[in-house]
This record gives C-alpha cells, structure tokens and sequence, in this order.
C-alpha cells in the first residue's frame, strides 16, 4: 500500500512504462506525429495507479501549497486522476472533492459544463493525466473560472515536454507534474 506520507514516485514511473508507455508510429490528437505514445488511461484507470496517483497527487497538492477545495479536469483523462486523488484525501486534510468538466455543455437537464462537487466561488485545482500542449488543461481551467471558480493550479501526471507546461504558466498558471516523458526513459519529439 502506498503511503501518504511517502508516496512511491518510481512505482508511477514504472507503471507507466509498462502499461501506458508505446513506441512506434502515431498521429497526436492534434495530427503531429509522434514516435511515441502515453495512453495514460491504462495506468491511470487501473487499481495500482489510482492508488499512486491519488497519494502522489495529494502530496503534490500540499506541497505546492495550492488551497483547494476540489480536483477535476476535462473529461475522459484527468477523471482517473481527480477520483483517485479525492479517495486518496479522505486519509488526510483538506479532502478535495470531484469534479468533471464536459466538452460541451449537456443540452438536457441542468445544462452544464462541469458536473459532480463544483460551485461558483471554488478554488480548484486542475488536473491532467498527459501535457502536451497543454490545450485540454487550458480548456478546463477557463471552463472552471467561466462558472465562476478559482484554478489555484493544474497537476499533471506526465508532461510530454513539448510546449505544454511552458504554454500554461504563460497563461498565468502554476504548473505540477508527477512525471516527464524523459523519467519514462523517452526523449522528447520536439523538447519545449
């Protein structure tokens, strides 16, 4: 089991590369291509990994000194991560609550873009499971603070480093990674 006081940054590295990190061939979701790929879903959505990511993440929250009341990211990956760190709070303070934010807005029901424990005033941290460019972080954080909230910092757990953590401090953010593409022994397509 990991501990909250000392979570294991290598066992997320080597789950990782083991069953996230690819080589090979691939076109990017922004059609660059690429001699690797992280489909982080398969660390971030599997037993072993939620319960690194969230004690790390927890951690990382804290020693970052971010003040928040609630993780979440724009769906389908920063949600393994925000869940996972959540759980993992409980063993701790503050605990920091869920929340996913949509591509779009619901066209039914309630009709918004950020569901689960979100509420304009909310100070919140950003989460990403891989940082790229860093448009889906951005996507969310500007998502986040047009309902009102405050992003207080955005948490990665790999950082590609292609342009990504440079294109979100830019924008006025303090940025958090668990992992470089480099520590999964992978050196960067067109280092940024």
């Amino acid at each position: 089991m990991v501990s909250l006081a000392n979570p294991d940054r290598g066992a997320l590295v080597e789950l990782l590369k083991e069953r996230s990190l690819q080589l090979g061939d691939f076109t990017l979701s922004s059609g660059k291509k690429s001699k690797y790929y992280v489909d982080a879903r398969q660390t971030t959505m599997s037993a072993k990994g939620l319960e690194v990511i969230g004690s790390l993440g927890v951690a990382m929250i804290s020693r970052a000194q971010w003040e928040a009341g609630s993780v979440g990211g724009l769906t389908l990956g920063a949600d393994p991560v925000a869940y996972a760190i959540s759980a993992a709070s409980r063993r701790t303070h503050p605990v920091l609550d869920a929340f996913t934010v949509r591509k779009q807005a619901k066209e039914h029901g309630a009709r918004r873009r950020i569901e689960g424990c979100f509420s304009k005033g909310d100070h919140v941290v950003v989460v990403e499971d891989v940082i790229t460019t860093g448009g889906s972080a951005l996507t969310a954080a500007a998502a986040v603070e047009e309902a009102g909230g405050v992003v207080v910092g955005i948490l990665g757990v790999v950082d590609r480093m292609e342009g990504g953590r440079k294109a979100i401090e830019e924008a006025g953010y303090s940025v958090q990674t668990m992992t470089t593409i480099r520590d999964l022994g992978v050196e960067p397509d067109s280092p940024g």
